[in-house]
């Protein structure tokens, strides 16, 4: 297992109806994705809803699933926010709360220039000793980290990681080729190719459901067996299908779990809507 893991979920938030965070259900649902294979969890990024999250419910949150896990696996802090100010805080209360790593997404809205997306990065990096995971997602943020600034983040002790949710695989190669940042598919659709193409592993929405399986896939490249890769991730397209190509991934996602029994609700904050999943 490496300082971040392998198979990482991006953990859903569950919640009870009306919206207040479910304390039963995070338990449940954090022992449910050690049992299926997960060595890594992503607590209140993206699929967690941290837009709605306060301060003080995201550093519950990795305060409880550290509790939980106890070691055995790693906990990892969603922290980036559009303001450097907040994150800083937030980093540090994730530290405090007992996350072993930080994901720190490229400041969103406010649309920065590569300086400013550096010196943020620099900056929460710098408020502790733990190691930080980047977040390139433009899709959600309106600014990409360009590979001349992931080639000079590395340069940092602590900056370690990259989760790539751009899809340019060879962008990603030619980063990893020039850099020694750990890359981790942020996009479940082309986790196999980046696989393939030397990532470390996964930060995945689908792992909530399907750990097992997304488990198997980096084993199967791990060993050099492609033929076996390529039939685990052709047999998770239709999962990818339901969870991620419409509607929103967290509400469909926490749907798929309350299905299962994993989470007695599947509620979301506005603005997300509550989803139904069907098999």
């Amino acid at each position: 297992m490496t300082e971040f893991g392998t198979n990482l979920a991006a953990m859903v938030t569950p919640m009870q109806p009306g919206g207040a965070l479910s304390e039963p259900g995070l338990a449940r649902l954090v022992e449910h994705l050690l049992a299926t294979g997960c060595d890594g969890l992503v607590v209140g990024g993206t699929t967690g809803e941290s837009p709605t999250l306060s301060e003080a419910e995201a550093a519950g949150l990795v305060r409880a699933a550290a509790a939980r896990v106890a070691g055995r696996a790693r906990v990892i802090a969603g922290v980036g926010t559009y303001d450097t100010a907040s994150s800083i805080r937030r980093a540090r209360e994730a530290e405090e709360a007992g996350a072993d790593g930080l994901l720190l997404v490229c400041p969103y809205y406010s649309r920065p220039t590569q300086e400013g997306v550096l010196a943020h990065c620099l900056a929460v990096a710098d408020a502790t000793e733990l190691p930080v995971m980047l977040y390139d997602v433009p899709a959600r943020t309106g600014v990409a980290m360009a590979p001349s600034t992931l080639i000079e983040l590395a340069g940092h002790p602590r900056i370690r990681a990259v989760k790539d949710a751009k899809g340019d695989l060879f962008e990603a190669m030619a980063v990893m080729s020039r850099t020694s940042l750990a890359y981790y598919c942020g996009i479940d659709e082309l986790n196999l190719p980046y696989l393939a193409c030397g990532a470390a592993g996964l930060v995945s929405v689908v792992a909530n459901v399907a750990a097992d399986r997304t488990a198997s896939l980096i084993q199967a490249v791990g060993d050099g067996d492609l033929v076996k890769a390529r039939a685990v991730h052709e047999g998770l397209i239709p999962l990818m299908d339901r969870l991620l190509r419409s509607g929103t991934a967290a509400a469909n996602t926490k749907a798929a779990l309350a299905e299962l029994g994993v989470i007695p609700h599947p509620s979301v904050r506005l603005p997300l809507l509550e989803a139904e999943f069907r098999p």
